[in-house]
């Protein structure tokens, strides 16, 4: 689901979030928000939720991971022979 909400930066650069928003993200008042500048504008997410995306890229297997066992699994024939 999908929606547009707005809100203005007030002087101190305090911003108030639509009631709609913080209910639909789960978000409380303890949330901890991150927010990630990118190229075409500013994600915003919770602590948890950061937390969860950087585990996510962290846990994908990389390319040197995937030749060095490549190489070690080609050692072990090597040492066979």
């Amino acid at each position: 689901m999908s929606a547009a909400y707005s809100a203005r930066v007030g002087n101190k650069g305090r911003v108030v979030l639509p009631a709609g928003l913080r209910e639909s993200q789960g978000w409380t008042d303890d949330t901890v928000l991150i927010f990630v500048e990118e190229q075409g504008g500013v994600r915003v997410l919770s602590r948890d939720e950061a937390e969860a995306s950087i585990r996510l890229q962290l846990s994908a297997t990389s390319v040197v991971e995937e030749l060095i066992a490549e190489r070690r699994a080609a050692a072990a024939v090597e040492d066979e022979e």
